[in-house]
């Protein structure tokens, strides 16, 4: 915990000062956190996250619906860099030179409404889809991304919390696997995801070549909807519309234009047809921009609600509750361990309880 005063985002530049340290012996005491970190949260059955969990946690979608990007310009790459490059790690993310997240526990989320105008805009998606395919014009512009799952592993739309319970699974019900109709239009719905039960982001912000940035952040949060852990990302993006939603304009005005063309062309031009196409032509874009407008809402109250109703902890806080999470952790072991002792009677190896348990 003193270690971390000296990195504290709000109060560890002043401690540094105080130090008088040189820039090679802050990098040391850096290197020191970092080991201590992994240390604590190995302890207390933390992992990180994987690229392969990170790509089946954002292949669906749930109450966001935009795209969240990081601002890399904002984060410090030299510090994770340096670190692993020393203190090599397997089966790193890509984006642990930016920042690295911890995960712990599987659960769910629920969450029942009407659901009127995301039931409409996938109807809408795949009626679009359907003339896009039947008119092939999404081989020009659909690209496809596949997950890449490394050898041994299911390719499946579930979360499995451990390689070695294979059975756990949490099922993800989404309203673009629901078969939808005119009669559940109107009628509620609900849509399940599972959850990471606990999250830690570490991160640490760019700073300039005269003044570098020495505060390290440490964020702690529960209930964590996978879909939806773009939200815990930090320094991230304003959303905006997605080169897909402007290629949706395009065609759509591109088609409407031909259309209003040709039938102005013709001898005996129906004023009510070219009224129908502008409106139609009009409408689609307007329900584009009001459907984005709807997403950056919802946005923005996810991320309000995350950082008053999701976020536990930041700092000190964090690192106190890991602490805290270790000694549970240990006298929990220890009680199990002394129950298998009490009920087998023997143990000559430590395999030997870790099997009985």
């Amino acid at each position: 915990m003193q270690l971390y005063s000296l990195f504290d985002p709000v109060s560890g530049k002043e401690r540094l000062q105080q130090q008088n340290l040189t820039p090679e012996e802050i990098e040391t005491l850096e290197f020191n956190f970092m080991t201590y970190l992994f240390q604590v949260m190995e302890k207390s059955n933390f992992k990180l996250l994987s690229d392969e969990e990170f790509d089946i946690a954002q292949s669906g979608k749930y109450l966001l619906n935009l795209p969240i990007k990081v601002d890399e310009s904002k984060l410090d790459k030299k510090l994770l860099t340096k670190y692993f490059k020393e203190h090599p790690h397997d089966n790193l993310p890509e984006f642990s030179n930016k920042y690295i997240i911890f995960r712990r526990g599987i659960g769910i989320d629920r969450t029942t409404d009407y659901f009127f105008i995301e039931k409409v805009d996938v109807m809408i998606s795949r009626a679009w889809r359907s003339l896009l395919r039947v008119t092939r014009i999404d081989r020009l512009f659909s690209k496809k991304q596949h997950l890449k799952p490394k050898n041994g592993t299911k390719k499946t739309d579930e979360i499995n919390e451990d390689e070695e319970d294979p059975e756990l699974f949490v099922e993800r019900i989404r309203l673009e696997k629901i078969e939808l109709s005119l009669k559940n239009l109107m009628s509620k719905m609900t849509i399940q995801e599972p959850t990471f039960d606990r999250m830690i982001v570490v991160y640490r912000r760019a700073g300039t070549k005269t003044e570098p940035d020495r505060g390290i952040f440490v964020k702690h949060f529960k209930n964590i909807p996978m879909a939806d852990m773009e939200i815990v990302l930090p320094e991230k993006k304003n959303p905006s519309l997605t080169p897909m939603d402007w290629v949706k304009f395009l065609i759509s005005a591109v088609i409407g234009l031909v259309t209003l063309v040709g039938s102005l062309e013709m001898p005996k031009a129906d004023v009510w047809v070219v009224i129908a196409i502008l409106s139609g032509v009009i409408g689609y874009c307007a329900k584009i921009y009001f459907t984005f407008q709807q997403n950056m809402t919802m946005y923005q109250n996810l991320i309000t609600k995350s950082m008053y109703d999701k976020q536990l902890d930041s700092g000190k806080g964090t690192l106190l509750h890991l602490c805290d999470d270790v000694i549970q952790q240990e006298v929990k072991e220890v009680i199990i361990c002394y129950y298998i002792l009490m009920e087998q009677g023997k143990a000559t190896i430590q395999v030997s309880i870790a099997n009985w348990c």
